[in-house]
């Protein structure tokens, strides 16, 4: 008794049986992708000494504390104002979301002087420059409405004295500062989830392109294979 043949798998759409190396525009954005940001890179192995520089500590920490602020605020979140005030546990949260903003803005601000300092933007890392600038003026933002939804007597006094400022912009129609429920669906939702993607977008870039070498370092780029070498 014979055994049944096995099916021929159908050729791919486009035309394609699948055998081909990277087929279709999906190939070009995969070949693209692993150029750019191969696991070798994402997750290196080795990295050059200066990579221990305290600038980019800074800056490890001041994702450290994002994580601590994150998860302390989803607390906060799901408790509710009358928990944080009134429980002793409740306040404890409070105090390590609060601390955990407090560091978050400390490293960050020093890792941002350091790489002004050092003209992180040089060797095609202007964008990583950029998104790092960015994530600092939204952590701005985020901490103001932070402020404002403390409910208590000071995030009241902050609010009404925000309103003239606020105004004067021209932004007052579409950022009312008296709202609760606005500031409140800001800082919780909206600031949060645009820090973490802009700072997850900031990491794959370093990781991709690697972190720019110290002004006046004596490295010469190694030839491409097959060149001849400079006398």
């Amino acid at each position: 008794m014979t055994e049944p043949a096995e099916p021929i798998a159908a050729p791919l759409s486009g035309g394609g049986t699948g055998t081909e190396e990277n087929p279709g525009w999906t190939g070009a954005v995969a070949k693209r992708l692993e150029g750019r940001m191969s696991l070798t890179r994402l997750l290196p192995t080795h990295q050059p000494s200066y990579v221990g520089s305290w600038v980019y500590v800074f800056g490890v920490v001041t994702i450290a504390a994002l994580v601590w602020c994150i998860a302390s605020g989803v607390v906060l979140a799901f408790m509710g104002s009358a928990w944080w005030h009134t429980s002793p546990l409740g306040q404890f949260v409070n105090s390590v979301h609060y601390w955990s903003a407090q560091m978050f803005f400390i490293f960050m601000v020093l890792h941002l002087w350091g790489q002004y300092w050092g003209a992180g933007w040089r060797d095609g890392r202007a964008t990583t420059w950029m998104v790092g600038a960015v994530i600092f003026l939204v952590s701005i933002v985020t901490a103001f409405t932070g402020y404002l939804i403390q409910q208590n007597f000071d995030s009241q006094w902050i609010a009404v004295n925000a309103k003239d400022a606020v105004n004067s912009t021209g932004l007052g129609g579409f950022f009312n500062v008296l709202n609760f429920g606005q500031m409140y669906g800001i800082h919780v939702m909206l600031l949060p989830i645009a820090i973490t993607l802009l700072v997850v977008w900031h990491i794959v870039q370093v990781r991709s392109r690697g972190v720019v070498r110290p002004i006046g370092d004596p490295y010469v780029p190694e030839a491409p294979a097959g060149a001849e070498p400079q006398a």
